[in-house]
């Protein structure tokens, strides 16, 4: 697989502002223990109401663009699934509300290690059913797309593999760098092997190749288009090319790579940031038109 094949060339330009903005960020990692989780974690976002399906509940924000929406986005934080959606996740809804002209419903699902999995996809999957059956009675449009940021991209392609022939009722996916094998199996889930939140999440799971938690042992054959955004320099970047080739191997998907980009890229204020934003936002807008 050629890399350089998934790349716009015309992203060079971005390249020297991003590996500047990459040498002063430095070297970061995630929490490391239970209370490394609570002293990173940040009050939610407010204004949260409840999305009821199935006879479970889950919270949900609702973010609404002006005029007559064109459709709803479900949207799934990142976090590790253990830091949950932050003042810039409500941000990133709001932009996209905006952009697009949809109604952005983010979902505030429940946070390891004190709800490890099943709950996080447990909410998701009651958001998404919540949506199917009332999205147009209560915003007028039955046209939907999902997405995901990080582990929330996991739980995207999670939540539609859980709803298997109604995963098609959304028109696309849109996903970024999200985590696709949590099992430490192939070589790309190797590099992540070690990372506590991989514990927190699911290391109570003695085989986590189920694909509710490692989707890319999924069957893939009922999703809809997927869009896969990550960057160059990404420890996820084998991780998500495995998983485009499984989705190309049965469907649609458009992977695209973005150069010197690390992960998490798209949360900030730089050329390359702002392009692959854009290019979220013109995918999207061609799944809804």
């Amino acid at each position: 697989m050629d890399l350089n094949s998934f790349i716009d060339p015309a992203l060079a330009a971005h390249a020297e502002e991003a590996r500047a903005e990459n040498a002063g960020r430095g070297v970061r990692r995630g929490p490391a223990n239970h209370g490394e989780v609570l002293a990173a974690r940040t009050p939610p976002p407010g204004g949260a109401t409840t999305a009821e399906a199935g006879g479970r509940r889950a919270a949900v924000r609702v973010h609404l663009p002006e005029g007559t929406p064109r459709g709803v986005h479900l949207d799934l934080p990142g976090g590790g699934f253990y830091l949950g959606a932050t003042a810039k996740d409500a941000d990133r809804a709001r932009r996209l509300a905006a952009a697009l002209g949809v109604v952005v419903v983010s979902v505030d699902y429940r946070l390891a290690p004190e709800h490890p999995w099943p709950a996080a996809p447990d909410d998701a999957e009651t958001a998404a059913l919540w949506l199917l059956d009332h999205a147009g009675e209560r915003f007028g449009t039955t046209r939907l797309t999902i997405g995901g940021f990080s582990a929330g991209a996991t739980l995207a392609v999670a939540t539609l593999l859980r709803l298997e022939d109604r995963a098609t009722r959304f028109a696309g996916a849109a996903l970024q760098f999200g985590t696709y094998d949590l099992s430490g199996r192939t070589p790309a889930g190797r590099l992540i092997a070690d990372e506590y939140f991989i514990q927190a999440y699911a290391g109570h799971v003695p085989d986590r190749t189920v694909p509710d938690i490692s989707p890319v042992y999924g069957d893939l054959r009922h999703l809809p288009p997927v869009l896969m955004v990550v960057g160059a320099l990404d420890v996820l970047l084998e991780d998500n090319l495995a998983m485009a080739a499984r989705v190309a191997a049965v469907g649609e998907v458009d992977l695209k790579v973005y150069p010197e980009s690390q992960h998490g890229f798209t949360n900030r204020d730089t050329g390359m940031a702002r392009a692959a934003r854009r290019d979220i936002e013109r995918w999207l807008t061609e799944r809804l038109s």
